[in-house]
């Protein structure tokens, strides 16, 4: 009896959802492309690509043309050597694959679908739905043309063919006017849904 009862109160221990690596390259990444989004905003009234189109100040980075050029640079390494170790590590360890494949349009669309009627589960959170599946993966293609067309600029004579892939100089710069826009409505969406599912959370910070 008192086995059964000693055997009863053994912890069982908790699955590790996000493991630790992952842990630290998301927030990694999230730091550097809000700094690279701020900062870029600055850059931006310089040199507006949307004549009319400004952005308020107070939201911006850097104080001035120089100081944010030396934020986004910064921000700029950090978001791609970690992007490319999170990168790296998803491939090595099957991680992409198993966490964000398969993966179809009519999954997306229903889970879709079910998340706007509030149908959606989320009991197991180690397990992504169609819908994360496509944001995640959209996001790393996002921030791949962020970077690309951002050295499309930053670096126009130097990379000739990527800068004429982007359409020229100045289409590079709408390009990537865009993906950051795109960026930022995804960290909108994303905060939404992670006030919507707290436990998202919880599993990034301490990894289950």
């Amino acid at each position: 009896m008192n086995a059964t009862h000693e055997a009863s109160r053994v912890s069982i221990p908790l699955r590790t959802i996000q493991p630790v690596w992952v842990r630290i390259t998301h927030w990694l990444n999230a730091l550097a492309a809000i700094l690279m989004m701020l900062s870029g905003w600055r850059i931006y009234d310089a040199s507006p690509v949307f004549k009319g189109f400004m952005i308020p100040p107070g939201i911006t980075l850097g104080g001035w043309l120089g100081g944010a050029l030396q934020w986004h640079f910064a921000a700029m390494w950090l978001l791609f050597f970690n992007g490319l170790f999170y990168l790296a590590m998803n491939i090595v360890t099957g991680r992409i694959k198993s966490k964000f494949f398969p993966l179809s349009p009519p999954a997306i669309l229903h889970d879709l679908g079910e998340a706007l009627k509030g149908h959606l589960s989320h009991a197991d959170p180690s397990k992504y739905n169609a819908v994360q599946k496509f944001a995640y993966l959209f996001v790393m293609l996002d921030i791949a043309v962020l970077i690309l067309s951002g050295l499309a600029i930053w670096k126009s004579v130097q990379f000739p063919l990527l800068r004429e892939l982007m359409g020229g100089y100045d289409f590079a710069r709408v390009v990537h006017f865009s993906a950051m826009s795109l960026l930022a409505a995804f960290i909108v969406v994303h905060l939404v849904m992670v006030s919507l599912v707290p436990r998202s959370l919880l599993t990034m910070l301490r990894g289950r």
